[in-house]
């Protein structure tokens, strides 16, 4: 088979290289488990940062109860999901669509409090809520495209 000739590759594996259909799974170089990975990691800090500003400790003027602990708490289910994927690799992929979906949940329930004037709606927090949809949604598509490998890896060959 000529290089240029679209097919599998006759045992990447043991020239070094990953099989074509792993590379094509990498977003920008990054391996799917990492990119999940460091995802989860900014997602959980992210939430815990803006429990901080909402229980005033960052910035005064942004205090508000309800917000601080359901961003804690999403925070923390985010932050355990990342452990998830460390402790059961083989459910890395499930594990973060799981708590991906429960804090893009909890986001949305965030933004329908601010739209009908129960939570804080001020322009930090509406920035806030759509950018973490977006990656949110993004992390979540990532994770839903790796499970394909997810399961193939657990099955033995």
């Amino acid at each position: 088979m000529e290089p240029s000739e679209p097919g599998p590759p006759e045992n990447a594996t043991s020239r070094g290289r990953e099989p074509q259909h792993d590379q094509a799974r990498r977003v920008a170089g990054i391996p799917p488990k990492q990119l999940v990975r460091a995802l989860l990691g900014v997602e959980a800090a992210s939430f815990f940062l803006a429990a901080a500003v909402h229980a005033g400790a960052l910035v005064d003027g942004y205090a508000h109860y309800e917000a601080r602990i359901a961003e804690t708490v999403i925070g923390a289910v985010l932050l355990v999901g990342l452990v998830t994927t460390w402790v059961r690799q083989r459910s890395t992929f499930t594990a973060a669509t799981a708590v991906q979906a429960f804090a893009l949940l909890g986001t949305l329930v965030g933004l329908w409090t601010m739209f009908v004037g129960v939570g804080p709606r001020t322009v930090p927090d509406v920035v806030y809520h759509v950018v973490i949809v977006l990656v949110l949604l993004a992390g979540i598509g990532v994770a839903w495209r790796a499970r394909g490998a997810e399961s193939t890896q657990a099955t033995p060959r």
